[in-house]
């Protein structure tokens, strides 16, 4: 997938003029990108819109107008958009009690190595990215890969089956895509 260049962001101004519609179109997009793992965990897959959206709205917040921030806005956020053959997802640690926040984040340590896609007999295990989580502390909020060998992606193209689990010892459950959702996916692995 192609990643995102300056060319593809739009000056404060004018993304002040066409926010409404561009959020509206990525709410929408979102919906069929979006899957809850249980109670405590959901995953957004990112994609090149879903990416420049974020862009806009981080450059928005802060009132970022110097090029060169906003070169380093787009190289951050550049990391979000899948390479070929993959797919890459924002996941939530969803923690309701904010009483008890830190102690309930860190029964997810581990969760880097416990997240798995599996589609029909291959499973596809979840590339976390790094400094996320250290020994006595952990984002709740977590970035992952999961790249595809070539039967796994014709076979997750074509409609088979396909599950998302994580298999950890504080946290155990697992979430079929439904149809549509993995459609919207497929997309990003036929490019």
């Amino acid at each position: 997938m192609k990643k995102v260049g300056l060319d593809d962001i739009l000056g404060l101004l004018g993304y002040e003029t066409a926010r409404e519609d561009f959020r509206r179109r990525i709410v929408e997009l979102k919906r069929n990108r979006r899957i809850s793992i249980g109670d405590r965990v959901s995953l957004v897959f990112e994609n090149r819109d879903t990416v420049i959206f974020q862009i806009q709205e981080m450059l928005r917040a802060e009132r970022i107008t110097d090029l060169d921030k906003i070169r380093e806005e787009i190289a951050v956020y550049n990391e979000l958009v899948p390479n070929a053959r993959e797919l890459s997802a924002t996941m939530f640690l969803e923690i309701v009690d904010q009483t008890c926040l830190r102690d309930e984040l860190l029964k997810f340590l581990g969760i880097d190595e416990a997240v798995s896609l599996k589609v029909n007999d291959h499973t596809i295990h979840g590339r976390f990215e790094e400094g996320r989580s250290k020994e006595d502390k952990i984002s709740a909020v977590q970035y992952v890969r999961f790249p595809f060998g070539a039967d796994a992606r014709q076979a997750f193209i074509s409609g088979a089956r396909a599950e998302l689990v994580i298999d950890h010892a504080n946290y155990r459950a697992s979430a079929v895509i439904a149809a549509d959702v993995q459609k919207s996916l497929a997309e990003d692995l036929a490019d």
